[in-house]
């Protein structure tokens, strides 16, 4: 049985849906503020988070960043009463997986923890490896050539968007709602992480071992070097 830990302050909707998700064969527990979350965290394993922001004490966004830097990938759904763009921009930045504003409908809830277990089991047994570069999905780190190649949270995002539809191109538009979830995030802030991922995975490389692709019009492509085992044909996209 999948196990979740529920961090929310307020008690009735805490029950609500402690008894939904049971009901729907989940394992949770429940912490009723966010030093208690973040305590539970270090001391076991959970397949979920659902992370309230506003919380007495320490608050969501402290409990989820504190989560990441010591390098805790479990997936992580914030609940919060804020529906301002900004908030949820920063939540993501700090490394939460989704965001549902309240109120909401408990399916929406029970569709977006399952479609996130799905994602978790996934990369908890995954680790992707495109010629040189690997990609631990559960630690969140990336390596070239052996090398620790040290991203942001926005950044490994990208890249591991790009690395998961590896030879296909993939538009600014899917990145706009798979790594913003905002489809309003404009082109130029697109271009501009992708310029600094760039830099950082494919730094000091000839342009044949180059990894990361612009495809004209159209969105970017991680691609094998022509040649190497496993080479998958990057077809005629025409690249900038």
């Amino acid at each position: 049985m999948q196990r979740i830990l529920l961090i929310e302050d307020e008690a009735a909707l805490a029950s609500v849906v402690r008894r939904g998700l049971e009901k729907a064969r989940y394992a949770v527990d429940w912490a009723a503020d966010g030093a208690e979350g973040f305590r539970r965290t270090c001391e076991e394993e959970y397949d979920l988070v659902i992370l309230d922001l506003m919380l007495p004490g320490m608050d969501g966004w402290t409990v989820c960043r504190r989560m990441r830097t010591r390098r805790d990938a479990t997936p992580v759904l914030m609940l919060t009463a804020l529906d301002e763009v900004e908030d949820r921009v920063k939540g993501l930045d700090l490394g939460a997986d989704d965001y549902l504003p309240k109120p909401f409908e408990f399916s929406e809830l029970r569709a977006r923890v399952a479609a996130l277990l799905r994602r978790g089991r996934v990369h908890k047994a995954r680790v992707i490896r495109i010629s040189d570069l690997e990609l631990d999905t559960q630690q969140r780190q990336v390596r070239r050539d052996g090398r620790e190649v040290a991203l942001t949270p926005r950044e490994y995002d990208l890249l591991e968007a790009l690395a998961a539809h590896e030879g296909q191109t993939v538009s600014r538009e899917m990145i706009a709602e798979r790594v913003w979830r905002e489809p309003d995030v404009s082109p130029n802030t697109i271009e501009v992480h992708i310029g600094a991922l760039r830099r950082k995975v494919d730094a000091g490389r000839p342009a044949a071992d180059k990894l990361i692709h612009t495809v004209h019009r159209q969105g970017y492509a991680l691609r094998r070097p022509t040649g190497d085992a496993g080479h998958a044909p990057a077809g005629t996209d025409g690249e900038e």
